[in-house]
C-alpha cells in the first residue's frame, strides 16, 4: 500500500507564508506526477498545483504567482510554498500522487489525509 503523509499547515495572518509536504511511502515502482488539491469550506475540492516526475508545472490561476510547487524525487517528496496568503486560501489541502506499484501494473491516484491551512485577516 502507498501512503501520503501532509504536514506544514496551520494559522497564519494575511500576508504571510506556509509550506507544506507530502511524504508518499510503501511500495511504489514509480511515482508519476503528485499534485496539491484544497477543498475550502462549502466549496468542492479543486487542484491548487501540479508537477510531473520530470519538474514540469501548473497551478491555478488563484494562486499563480504566490505559491510554488517541488519535489524531491529522491524522497519522494513533494512540497507546496504559499506566500502571500489571503484569507480566501484558507481551506483543507489534499496531497494527490499517480503511482505505479509494479512495472506491469496500471497507475493509480492516492490521496493524503489533508492538512488545515486557515488565514486570517
Amino acid at each position: 500500500q502507498v501512503q501520503l503523509v501532509e504536514s506544514g499547515g496551520g494559522l497564519v495572518q494575511a500576508g504571510g507564508s506556509l509550506r507544506l509536504s507530502c511524504a508518499a511511502s510503501g511500495r511504489a515502482f514509480s511515482i508519476n506526477a503528485m499534485a496539491w488539491f484544497r477543498q475550502g469550506p462549502g466549496k468542492q475540492r479543486e487542484l491548487v498545483a501540479a508537477i510531473t516526475s520530470g519538474g514540469s508545472t501548473n497551478s491555478a490561476d488563484s494562486v499563480r504567482g504566490r505559491f510554488t510547487i517541488s519535489r524531491d524525487n529522491a524522497k519522494n517528496t513533494v512540497y507546496l510554498q504559499m506566500n502571500s496568503l489571503k484569507p480566501e486560501d484558507t481551506a483543507v489541502y489534499y496531497c494527490n500522487a499517480n503511482v505505479r506499484r509494479t512495472s506491469v501494473s496500471a497507475p493509480m491516484n492516492y490521496w493524503g489525509q489533508g492538512t488545515q491551512v486557515t488565514v486570517s485577516s
